[in-house]
């Protein structure tokens, strides 16, 4: 089942030594500019700078996940980077970028 090729947030996703593995179609037209599916098999730490690339060793040293929003060309997204395991092990990060608008609801569930 591969819901995630046409899933309408761009899906990318790296190993342990953050070379890129995967992207879903989103993810490959989201960086077009930068090669698009051609980035598949290049390392994360050359699309980066320095700062992010400290933030994605600390996430694949300590498992833990990693979210936050930016704007870009008058879009708003939520990035969400979250570790991947096979059999309990980890195996590498998926980062998923969904389009959100500026104004957004907030609830408080109970």
């Amino acid at each position: 089942m591969n819901w995630f090729d046409e899933f309408p947030s761009a899906v990318t996703v790296c190993d342990t030594n953050g070379t890129i593995i995967y992207m879903n179609e989103k993810s490959s037209k989201t960086f077009s500019k930068d090669g698009g599916k051609s980035l598949i098999g290049k390392s994360l730490y050359d699309c980066h700078p320095e700062t992010a690339n400290v933030k994605i060793k600390e996430l694949l040293s300590t498992g833990k996940s990693n979210s936050y929003t930016i704007e870009k060309n008058g879009i708003k997204k939520l990035i969400h980077q979250s570790p991947w395991y096979e059999n309990n092990e980890l195996k590498g990060l998926v980062e998923i970028s969904i389009e959100i608008p500026f104004d957004m609801n907030h609830f408080v569930r109970k």
